[in-house]
C-alpha cells in the first residue's frame, strides 16, 4: 500500500515563505515523477511543479522564479520551497506520484496525498 504524506502547510503573510514536504511510503521500487498540485475553492486542481526521476522539472507560469521543487529519489521524497508568496497562492496543496512501481506492478493512475492547506494573508 503506497501512501503519500504531506507536511509544512500553514498561514503566512504576503511575501513570506513556506516549505512543503511529501514522503511516499510502502513497497516502492521507483517513482517516475513526483510533484505538487493545488486547488483553490471553486477551482480545478492545477499543476504547481513536477520533477521526474531524471531531474526534468515543470512549473506553472504563475510560480516560476518563486517556487523551487526538489526531490530525493532514494528516499522517495519531494519538497516545494515557496518564496514571495501571494494571496493568490492560497489553496490546498496536494502531493502527487506518477508511475509508481511496486511489487504488484505499476498502477495506471497516480497516487495523491491528503492535501495540506496553505493560506497567504495579512
Amino acid at each position: 500500500q503506497v501512501q503519500l504524506v504531506e507536511s509544512g502547510g500553514g498561514l503566512v503573510q504576503p511575501g513570506g515563505s513556506l516549505r512543503l514536504s511529501c514522503a511516499a511510503s510502502g513497497s516502492i521500487f521507483s517513482i517516475y515523477a513526483m510533484g505538487w498540485y493545488r486547488q483553490a475553492p471553486g477551482k480545478q486542481r492545477d499543476l504547481v511543479a513536477r520533477m521526474t526521476s531524471g531531474g526534468i522539472t515543470n512549473y506553472a507560469d504563475s510560480v516560476k522564479g518563486r517556487f523551487t521543487i526538489s526531490r530525493d529519489n532514494a528516499k522517495n521524497t519531494v519538497s516545494l520551497q515557496m518564496n514571495s508568496l501571494k494571496p493568490d497562492d492560497t489553496a490546498v496543496y496536494y502531493c502527487n506520484a506518477e508511475e509508481v512501481v511496486t511489487p504488484a506492478g505499476t498502477r495506471g493512475y497516480p497516487y495523491w496525498g491528503q492535501g495540506t492547506q496553505v493560506t497567504v494573508s495579512s
